[in-house]
């Protein structure tokens, strides 16, 4: 056996997901139900792993990806790492950042047709893990929604960047900027899924959709998905980096520490009061210098203010 044939599912021991492989299907299980399925760093680790065996069993044909339980597929970051490890050290994120982006990179160019198995919600990063898998299968009862303007962990590694692609530029804006939940027949329209079914048939219809890309040429299906990741690649490329600088530079923002500690309080975010201290901040600037930050003169009535 070649060293890049892959591995038996049995020979890895993971704690945050289930790997399995049978009849030629690989299936790849957050099982963090608890948490709903978010993503801490142990996660991608693993699942980085599993998708990089997957791409290398060349008894493999496709790869599934779902959560555990009928709560939720992903929610994506798992916010209370993020208050516990970077609210303090916002330069570990940069850190994870790289592993996030490394662990979507293996799925998007695994080499093999991935099916996401919508079993629950799906939040944030997770809308962006079934959107690095080439299609998609919902429940009819759950929802597809990102947070990150109303809550503070912003989308920007892979929401900004393909859903233009996927739903169209407007409704790609109302998405990112309303923040509110696409029920899995509305997501159908839009082109967010590719099949919606009754929960009792999710598991039926994967299966399906599995045997007919069973069913097809390896070489001519892996290289039919490499020229389809264009616009995908080419987006995520030319912002993915500048990305991840950013988010971990306004880790330690004001509103970015809001958004974490309301979260892990479940109180709701008191989005006046960030509006406010940013008011404030600008005055603040004025009055001790005697200027605006573009230089003007701070004015009080139509007059200057005096030293």
């Amino acid at each position: 056996m070649s060293k890049y044939s892959g591995w038996t599912s049995k020979e890895f021991r993971f704690k945050n997901i289930v790997y399995e492989k049978k009849r030629r299907v690989a299936t790849i299980t957050i099982n963090r139900p608890k948490v709903l399925n978010c993503l801490n760093l142990e996660t991608l680790l693993e699942l980085g792993s599993a998708f990089q065996d997957a791409a290398w069993d060349d008894t493999i044909a496709v790869v599934v990806v779902s959560g555990a339980g009928d709560r939720a597929f992903c929610t994506g970051a798992d916010l209370k790492e993020w208050k516990e490890d970077f609210l303090d050290r916002p330069n570990d994120f940069y850190k994870w950042m790289g592993v996030f982006i490394e662990t979507f990179e293996r799925l998007r160019t695994i080499g093999k047709p991935t099916v996401a198995r919508l079993n629950g919600m799906v939040v944030g990063g997770g809308n962006e893990l079934q959107m690095s898998c080439d299609l998609a299968i919902a429940a009819d009862d759950i929802s597809i929604r990102h947070v990150g303007t109303e809550h503070g962990s912003v989308p920007a590694a892979g929401a900004t960047q393909w859903l233009p692609l996927i739903v169209g530029d407007r409704r790609a804006r109302e998405i990112l900027f309303l923040c509110e939940p696409i029920p899995a027949k509305k997501a159908l329209e839009w082109g967010l899924v590719n099949e919606v079914v009754p929960r009792k048939e999710l598991d039926a219809a994967v299966e399906a959709m599995c045997k007919k890309l069973v069913r097809k040429l390896p070489e001519c299906t892996r290289y039919t998905k490499q020229q389809l990741n264009f616009w995908r690649d080419f987006s995520w490329s030319m912002t993915i980096g500048h990305a991840r600088d950013w988010l971990t530079v306004h880790t330690s923002a004001p509103e970015i520490i809001e958004g974490i500690n309301a979260f892990n309080e479940k109180r709701p975010i008191d989005y006046e009061k960030i509006r406010q201290q940013m008011a404030d901040g600008r005055r603040q600037i004025a009055d001790d210098t005697g200027q605006m930050p573009d230089g003007r003169k701070r004015t009080t009535r139509g007059k200057s203010r005096k030293s």
